[in-house]
């Protein structure tokens, strides 16, 4: 479905941006990694570069997401190593100070990674559910905007993930275990997330399948946010 056609992962080094990375090469894409964590974003390329041998070798460039110069670097190099980029999936944050660019994009696909925090409210998260929200809207404005040159803009919107962010979270609460024990029956399937359960919702966005998807939301949370209050015992 994706041979040899390039997918751009930033924050690709480690947790979703891992697994989304591991998603599109699992599908034959020639799969970069932007990240600013060298020794995790170099070991990520050489794992799972040795993981699919007989898949196109997974590509690694460091790239500063605060920097607007070295993200334009960064994009001039695989348009000069690959050509035409097919998928960009933001799972880092980036500022952006000025209008946008299509980033080497014609008739491709934009994946932005949101988070539920985006419209539901969480004690001391105002500053992350902001800017969560505010890449909804983006996603919204660029679908319209990037239509006519045929590319195709969605969300991901994933709840309750295992990854280090969530272990830093839980680690730094007041009272972990207090915090960590009910977030899987929180769930109305029982469990938290995993990365690769984001992962598989990125591709079907960035896919041929979901040709006519554009300017959507994907909430991936395991059915958290549709409960309407806490169940009385």
């Amino acid at each position: 479905m994706s041979d040899g056609r390039v997918a751009i992962v930033s924050g690709g080094a480690q947790g979703l941006g891992r697994a989304i990375a591991d998603r599109f090469q699992l599908e034959r894409a020639r799969v970069v990694v932007l990240d600013c964590d060298s020794a995790q974003g170099e070991a990520t390329a050489r794992e799972l570069t040795s993981q699919w041998p007989h898949l196109a070798p997974l590509r690694f460039i460091r790239t500063d997401l605060r920097r607007p110069n070295e993200i334009q670097d960064a994009i001039e190099l695989v348009r000069k190593e690959f050509g035409q980029v097919w998928a960009l999936v933001n799972n880092a944050a980036v500022e952006i100070g000025r209008r946008f660019r299509c980033l080497a994009l014609r008739a491709g696909t934009i994946v932005n990674i949101s988070s539920i925090q985006a419209a539901h409210a969480f004690p001391e998260s105002g500053v992350y559910a902001c800017t969560k929200a505010a890449l909804v809207a983006l996603t919204r404005n660029l679908a319209l905007e990037l239509g006519p040159r045929r590319t195709r803009v969605n969300c991901i919107s994933p709840g309750y993930i295992d990854t280090r962010l969530l272990e830093a979270h839980l680690h730094h609460s007041r009272n972990p275990d207090l915090l960590a024990s009910p977030t899987a029956a929180l769930h109305p399937l029982g469990r938290r997330g995993t990365p690769s359960d984001v992962a598989e919702a990125v591709f079907f966005a960035a896919s041929d399948v979901a040709a006519f998807v554009n300017g959507a939301e994907l909430v991936v949370d395991g059915g958290l946010t549709v409960r309407a209050h806490w169940p009385v015992e």
